[in-house]
């Protein structure tokens, strides 16, 4: 089942004396979700992200805009009328209940055509409960089971009703990062299995690119770039979205472009065709960075890490917004922490521009500068 947002706004009042302004929280967001696939909603907290989860859902109505499930306007529609299935933060099972009879609660509400037999919301219950592996779970109580064992449940109750959305809000934040990464490999794997048209809402960036179809970025209630993470990586449209994907996080440098050449404190760095001259935001990722004693860009080394595969340099550049820059490099380079100084070329397809003012990308055509020299 596709979904489709179309210019949605949604505005909340202010609250008393000290609030009287209203809130927009999802201001003109538009964007599809197609069918079978994977979202992740991505972006900072208070982004609106949770808020156009909400939307989609029924559990709030937007102010502007309309909602579609496939050719269907869902605007109005209650939230139980929408045939989705929701997976919330804190999972919300009911304690006093099994496994089982938490898995069963939203058929035992169904009512008239949709009205199921005992036998037939047991066959689904067990059949949810297989799919996310909790069969042999069943007459426990919640607070029998782990974190991701209530996740799975959180899941089966929302697969149960068989919905035409699968929404998932934040559901891996409360477990921690070794099953963390388990349970998100699951949830790719149910998705898959079941091919229900799901969005995933998180602020983490990684887990969001790792399981994710397609991604829409937000800040501010606004949509920033949407895409193929990969894409929206390689082809970040501002700065907030190149710092907000990638881990170790984006290298940002205050930087300079005159007569078509990139400098970082008065050093040349690269040549940058057709940018006129102006002060810009440079942002290399981590992975951009090439060892060589040649290299423009020169580094005070503070450590070097050995991560097996890959080699994380340290170093500082006083043109650095952040007080270090991190290089991921080839096991391959040797470098030693009491060198003093590094030197670096950068790939250019790695390095991206941006405005001062507006913070927007500045596209260019590039080449290496070759030395420090020049």
């Amino acid at each position: 089942m596709e979904v489709k947002l179309k210019n949605i706004t949604k505005r909340f009042p202010g609250r008393g004396r000290k609030e009287e302004r209203e809130t927009v929280a999802v201001k003109d967001l538009s964007f599809d979700v197609p069918d079978g696939t994977l979202v992740g909603l991505l972006g900072p907290s208070g982004c609106g992200k949770t808020t156009t989860l909400n939307l989609i859902c029924g559990l709030e109505n937007p102010t502007d805009g309309r909602i579609f499930f496939g050719e269907e306007d869902v605007t109005d529609l209650p939230p139980e009328l929408r045939g989705v299935g929701m997976v919330f933060q804190n999972y919300a099972l009911y304690p006093h209940l099994t496994v089982l009879q938490n898995i069963l609660f939203p058929l035992e509400n169904l009512k008239g055509k949709n009205r199921l037999s005992k036998k037939e919301m047991n066959d689904r219950a067990m059949e949810a409960a297989r799919l996310v592996q909790i069969e042999g779970l069943l007459e426990r109580k919640p607070k029998e089971l782990s974190g991701g064992q209530q996740q799975r449940v959180a899941i089966a109750r929302a697969l149960v009703k068989m919905p035409r959305v699968l929404l998932l809000d934040e559901p891996l934040s409360n477990l921690d990062a070794r099953l963390r990464l388990q349970t998100r490999e699951e949830i790719c794997k149910i998705q898959k299995k079941t091919g229900i048209t799901t969005l995933f809402v998180t602020h983490d960036q990684e887990e969001a690119m790792s399981i994710s179809d397609r991604i829409v970025v937000m800040r501010d209630g606004v949509l920033m770039q949407e895409g193929k993470p990969q894409q929206v990586y390689d082809d970040p449209v501002n700065l907030f979205v190149a710092k907000f994907l990638g881990t170790p996080p984006i290298n940002v440098f205050e930087a300079e472009v005159k007569d078509e050449v990139l400098y970082f404190s008065e050093q040349p760095v690269l040549e940058v065709k057709n940018v006129k001259d102006q002060p810009v935001w440079a942002g290399v990722r981590p992975e951009g960075f090439v060892p060589g004693k040649d290299g423009p860009v020169i580094c005070e080394l503070d450590r070097v890490e050995v991560l097996g595969r890959d080699i994380s340099v340290v170093c500082r550049h006083a043109a650095c917004q952040a007080e270090n820059v991190r290089a991921i490099i080839n096991s391959e380079h040797e470098l030693e922490s009491g060198l003093g100084k590094v030197s670096f070329s950068l790939k250019p397809e790695k390095v991206f521009l941006f405005g001062r003012g507006d913070e927007e990308r500045i596209p260019f055509g590039a080449s290496c500068v070759s030395d420090s020299g020049n």
